[in-house]
């Protein structure tokens, strides 16, 4: 019995926290459910503040986006409202774009590129993520040339990759095999030798293929456990991608 007196009066102060701060509603119900509401509470909303650090931070906007998925976009929807601004519409295109929201991601990118921005790298680049998204393969391809010649020394490993892949995509083989050896060589994950050597097999080149696909197999081999977990998926499909072509 004390023990559950202690527990509604922790849940009873914890919701007149939630009324106190403006925070939404839910978290009422949430802290409501017995053991594990107050503690959700806790760890998201309270232990930021006790806590201050970037782990702490990611480990919470996970839990967050769980609860509430929407959230965020549903924040940067109503800032972007007030300000108009293109730090803000940069923002919620890169939240609708995670969303799967492409067609909106791409109206918004295509609003911040103005003024000073016209030309802007990252922009660009959010862009042609969104249009390769939207399967726009040509525009995508376009928007990443452009980005190119403005900036030729920009540098980053998932544009050069989505550079191999729009030009697969448009049909220019020899530009796609290219661009895909030259990122697969240091792109610091899996995926972009896996996608070059997939590649590789649908255009016939079966020896240059399995032997990417055994790289990827034994690099993992040799690399540490979590290097193996975060690359899960792109591991299995080289697997599978190598037993398929040593089966042939």
């Amino acid at each position: 019995m004390p023990a559950l007196g202690i527990s509604l009066i922790f849940q009873v102060a914890l919701i007149v926290h939630v009324l106190r701060t403006n925070r939404p509603y839910y978290w009422v119900m949430i802290i409501f459910i017995p053991g594990i509401g107050p503690l959700v509470y806790f760890i998201v909303e309270l232990l930021p503040e006790l806590m201050d650090s970037r782990q702490a931070r990611s480990a919470v906007r996970g839990i967050k986006k769980t609860l509430d998925p929407g959230a965020d976009l549903r924040q940067l929807t109503k800032k972007h409202r007030l300000s108009g601004s293109v730090d803000s519409s940069r923002r919620l295109a890169g939240e609708l774009l995670q969303s799967g929201q492409v067609e909106e991601a791409i109206e918004h990118y295509q609003q911040a590129l103005t003024g000073l921005y016209e030309d802007d790298p990252d922009l660009l680049l959010g862009l042609a993520t969104a249009q390769f998204g939207n399967e726009n393969f040509e525009e995508a391809s376009q928007t990443l040339d452009r980005l190119k010649d403005k900036h030729p020394d920009f540098q980053s490993s998932d544009g050069h990759l989505l550079y191999a892949r729009s030009a697969e995509a448009c049909g220019d083989n020899d530009k796609a095999r290219e661009e895909y050896a030259a990122v697969a060589a240091y792109y610091a994950g899996a995926e972009a030798r896996l996608r070059y050597a997939t590649f590789l097999e649908n255009t016939g080149d079966v020896d240059a293929a399995k032997a990417e696909y055994d790289e990827i197999l034994a690099a993992a081999d040799v690399a540490p456990r979590h290097f193996r977990k975060a690359q899960k998926e792109w591991i299995s499909e080289a697997k599978a991608g190598f037993r398929r072509l040593s089966s042939q």
